[in-house]
């Protein structure tokens, strides 16, 4: 009679937890930063379709990377929930951390007790009414929760991309400049320059003081071009109006595993 497979607590959760970072690390990476505006979200993304960041709710972002179809999952089970708390209670009481705390219990409890993990990494940011207010959530596979504070990398070569970004980050600077640093730092991934322009990004904002409720903007056309070209903020606003360069709401991210 054959001896029933026997495999420790520890080495089962070690084997998940490989498995799961070696599929996030397939992906392309993506950033989240502060700048004097808000919030900066940025991703190596060349689909126009797909997204990799999206908006959950009156202030608050999504950013994921990894396997497609998981953290799309993720992302329609925060606007669900964001949704009905906020009519069930009041808008104010939808909150980043509430969300990534959601988030963190699916994950937690996807890492434990089944056998495949989600192979995802995911941010869930709100902008405050001044800097100091701003919280930004990094959540990994098994459910762990970082408060992050200034900048993070996801995804790919996350290291290589932090160095770099990490070099060049100031919370102070314009959404321009904020860009160009986040735009140098994905160039860098797998420790080698390689070329990235506006056709291979995905690129949104949380914008403090646009608009009263959603400050979720996307940039995208003319207007990412001339940031990226170093226009700076204020050639980048004059390249092209906000229905022409712009588009808010939510979407859906990446397109497959190692996108």
């Amino acid at each position: 009679m054959s001896m029933p497979f026997y495999v420790s607590p520890e080495q089962s959760m070690k084997d998940k937890a490989d498995y799961a970072r070696k599929g996030i690390a397939r992906g392309r990476s993506a950033v989240v930063l502060q700048y004097d505006g808000g919030i900066l979200f940025v991703a190596d993304n060349i689909s126009r379709t797909l997204h990799k960041i999206s908006e959950l709710y009156d202030r608050i972002a999504f950013a994921a990377v990894g396997r497609y179809n998981e953290f799309e999952n993720l992302r329609q089970m925060g606007v669900r929930m964001a949704d009905v708390r906020g009519y069930a209670y009041d808008r104010s009481d939808v909150s980043g951390r509430v969300l990534a705390n959601v988030y963190a219990q699916t994950l937690g409890t996807v890492f434990s007790e089944s056998n495949k993990p989600w192979e995802v990494e995911i941010v869930v940011a709100e902008v405050g009414e001044d800097p100091a207010d701003d919280q930004i959530y990094r959540i990994t596979f098994d459910g762990s929760v970082v408060d992050e504070q200034g900048f993070l990398a996801m995804g790919g070569s996350a290291e290589q991309v932090t160095t770099a970004l990490k070099d060049r980050f100031d919370s102070d600077a314009s959404l321009g400049d904020a860009l160009n640093a986040a735009v140098h730092a994905l160039r860098q991934e797998n420790g080698e320059e390689r070329t990235l322009d506006s056709s291979g990004l995905e690129v949104a904002v949380l914008e403090r003081a646009r608009r009263e409720h959603r400050k979720f903007r996307r940039i995208t056309g003319d207007r990412l071009s001339a940031l990226i070209d170093g226009g700076g903020a204020g050639a980048a606003e004059s390249a092209a109006s906000d229905s022409a360069g712009t588009q808010s709401g939510s979407g859906s991210a990446d397109g497959q595993n190692g996108s």
